[in-house]
């Protein structure tokens, strides 16, 4: 028991590892925009072709009579997503890919963020057997990756300055970061002034957006992988120990993975949900004029 206990991994090293990527290039303490974190890439890609399987699937087999119930949640789904794109985004054309966009982020994000209740080590040793290497890297939540989160923000930001564009004109987006919020001046001097003052303000408030935007969802599921690590560790503890009492951590792994993984499933939830009513949000405030 000594010899499994010595060579079981600290409360540290379980952790650091988990949260390891499995990357294109070997870890580093140099890190830069040719390091990719494959296994985020790869679970995103498949959970998102995944989800469009389903909607695809909804859609190609809705009818007009009683639906089942695949077919009821959908709809029910998309009745929601289709309310709150009408109250925020008033331009009927530009709902037309607003409203399917929404529906796109909220599913996929929920689909992301369910990768968190699954058994923390049961896809790392499932690779781990794959590849023959016991200290291969892999970690299956796409969202608590703040390259992936921030990557889902930027791309919010660019479809929010598109419809800036397409709604406003050029000319007319460019005269609004001139003169709003604080307005213009008919002197020079105070025109050049405001002008200067309106434009970091709009670029301040878009970084500010779309950092908030996407480290809220990092946050959030970054802390609940973190909190099913340390409720692991307590199975682990109990599973490398001799102690008669350490049935104890055993009941307290069980009940707090349990109790946790049924709130979990609220954050999972509502995390989807804020993140594509705030893509709503954002878009519908580049259609509104200063």
């Amino acid at each position: 028991m000594s010899e499994v206990a010595h060579a079981a991994p600290t409360a540290s090293e379980y952790i650091v590892h988990h949260l390891t990527h499995w990357q294109n290039k070997p870890q580093t303490e140099i890190v830069d925009f040719s390091v990719f974190n494959i296994d985020s890439l790869f679970f995103s890609i498949t959970l998102g072709l995944l989800g469009s399987f389903f909607l695809w699937k909804a859609a190609r087999k809705a009818t007009s009579g009683v639906p089942g119930r695949f077919q009821a949640a959908v709809e029910m789904l998309m009745e929601m997503v289709d309310g709150q794109a009408k109250s925020i985004v008033h331009n009927a054309n530009s709902r037309k890919m607003v409203a399917p966009l929404a529906l796109t982020v909220f599913v996929w994000i929920f689909l992301l963020n369910a990768m968190d209740l699954l058994p923390l080590d049961f896809l790392p040793l499932v690779w781990q057997g794959v590849t023959g290497d016991s200290h291969a890297y892999l970690r299956v939540v796409p969202t608590a990756d703040l390259s992936i989160t921030m990557g889902l923000s930027v791309s919010v930001l660019f479809i929010c300055l598109f419809y800036n564009m397409k709604i406003k004109g050029l000319g007319g987006w460019a005269h609004e970061l001139v003169s709003a919020p604080f307005g213009t001046s008919k002197n020079p001097i105070f025109f050049v002034i405001l002008a200067v003052v309106n434009i970091a303000e709009q670029l301040i408030s878009f970084t500010a957006k779309t950092v908030s935007h996407g480290m809220r969802l990092f946050g959030n599921m970054y802390a609940g992988e973190l909190v099913f690590m340390l409720i692991a560790l307590l199975g682990g503890s109990w599973a490398f120990s001799a102690e008669p009492g350490s049935l104890m951590l055993l009941l307290l792994h069980v009940v707090a993975g349990w109790a946790w993984a049924v709130f979990h499933i609220i954050i999972i939830l509502l995390q989807a949900f804020v993140f594509m009513m705030l893509t709503l949000v954002y878009i519908g405030q580049s259609h509104d004029a200063h």
